[in-house]
């Protein structure tokens, strides 16, 4: 029987066990959207995950949708990766950075000056962000020309080459949680009737081709996608009787391209839904399992049932750098403490203690 302590090959990057760190904002960039010191140190604590998936990174300055959010666009960004990297690899991890571009969520005072947010079309999410000037509502997004969608889809190839250069191991392309990949897939914020919108063909496009730029850039190898279907975060809007044909559909697209991995965040009851994206996608197939509260160690069992074969942690891992031990062990656990989730300095940061 597989267990979740077996190693695993990522497309070609060996995994020491298939138990991997979910992707999760933490707001603690540098000036300049860089990564620091401490960041540096927070990855390499957790580097016993079989898989480290970092935090949202923006592939552009207008895809920063919170303050104090890392970039990978300028040289500065690309240098200061480049100690995580190190730190990671010096610890025996293997790291993989996040491309999030957070389209229409954010604000322009988010931005640098002169910049608006953009989407796939000009619909407001309800709801607010935080800013320096405090909560602000969302505004409406400027929509993307055709021909600055085909750039922003080369802004992404470009940040997966400069993650490389700066030492990760691969990408994921977040194309979940209301960011603007999972903007482009839904019909609520996709009222676009050319070829980028209209029907969910058209509308699968874009991480179709997001999908292809950044693996012809980089190699499919070294390329993953994330995606949750139904998820209604940040204000997204998805018919429940289309979420099996887009998604099949979209799945299958990708899977030609021989990617490195699917990583599905499941959100509510889609379990018959997840086995049959499993099913489409032919390489390795990571699960956020959709759960009461934080994932937990029950979900050890979904790897040896053969429901996915790794397993993703996000809060449980924040709080406990030594994870894939305490799981083996069965504890104890450290509790996440959700006031320092976002922003602030190494409490409840690099400070959770190990074993």
């Amino acid at each position: 029987m597989t267990t979740a302590f077996d190693s695993i090959d990522l497309a070609g990057t060996p995994l020491a066990n298939r138990i991997a760190m979910a992707p999760m904002t933490r707001s603690r960039a540098g000036e300049g959207g860089t990564a620091t010191e401490l960041t540096a140190q927070y990855y390499a604590q957790r580097a016993s995950a079989g898989l480290i998936i970092t935090e949202g990174i923006q592939p552009s300055a207008v895809g920063q949708g919170y303050p104090d959010t890392p970039g990978l666009h300028t040289g500065e960004q690309v240098e200061s990766w480049r100690k995580v990297t190190s730190a990671v690899h010096a610890a025996g991890g293997k790291i993989f950075a996040q491309i999030m571009h957070a389209g229409r969520v954010g604000h322009p005072l988010l931005l640098p000056d002169g910049l608006v947010n953009v989407a796939p079309s000009a619909v407001a999410p309800q709801g607010q962000v935080y800013t320096a000037e405090g909560p602000k509502d969302y505004v409406t997004p400027r929509e993307l020309t055709g021909d600055e969608v085909r750039a922003t889809i080369a802004d992404f190839a470009t940040a997966a080459r400069n993650a490389i250069d700066a030492g990760f191991d691969g990408v994921e392309l977040h194309g979940a949680n209301g960011y603007l990949i999972h903007q482009f897939l839904a019909p609520g914020s996709n009222r676009r009737t050319d070829e980028w919108g209209g029907t969910p063909e058209n509308r699968i496009r874009f991480a179709v081709e997001t999908a292809r730029a950044v693996a012809a850039e980089i190699g499919a190898a070294r390329t993953g996608l994330r995606l949750s279907p139904g998820n209604p975060s940040n204000d997204i809007s998805e018919p429940a009787d289309e979420l099996e044909a887009t998604y099949t559909s979209l799945v299958k697209e990708v899977s030609a391209l021989d990617l490195a991995y699917l990583h599905l965040m499941e959100v509510g009851p889609i379990r018959d839904l997840v086995a049959t994206l499993r099913g489409s996608f032919n390489g390795p197939f990571i699960l956020n399992p959709s759960t009461e509260g934080p994932t937990g160690p029950d979900a050890l069992a979904l790897i040896e049932d053969g429901t996915a074969d790794i397993v993703a942690f996000g809060a449980l891992f924040l709080a406990n750098p030594d994870l894939p031990a305490r799981l083996k062990a069965e504890g104890p656990y450290n509790t996440p403490d959700p006031a320092t989730f976002y922003g602030g300095t190494e409490k409840g940061y690099t400070d959770y203690p190990a074993l």
